[in-house]
């Protein structure tokens, strides 16, 4: 990936857990678990699993009901090719 390269993600597959199929702008897959990365007092709501499945598909990046968020070139580092 270039540095300049801006990414969004526009397609999530729900997969178990805490992990997700996360398709991102440049075409690539990516599986994420989120579970490490749910840390820090917005965030630990999250890992109860009836809070973390409460996402949506914005225009760049997921969101969930309490506003919390990733940049989705976090997220393409974070995750492991699929």
């Amino acid at each position: 990936m270039e540095e300049h390269e801006l990414l969004r993600i526009v397609d999530v597959e729900y997969l178990h857990d805490y992990t997700m199929d996360l398709e991102f702008s440049n075409g690539e897959h990516r599986i994420v678990d989120f579970k490490p990365l749910l840390t820090g007092k917005l965030r630990e709501p999250l890992l109860k699993l009836d809070n973390f499945i409460q996402f949506a598909l914005t225009d760049w990046t997921l969101e969930w009901y309490n506003g919390v968020d990733f940049a989705p070139e976090y997220l393409y580092e974070k995750g492991k090719a699929a």
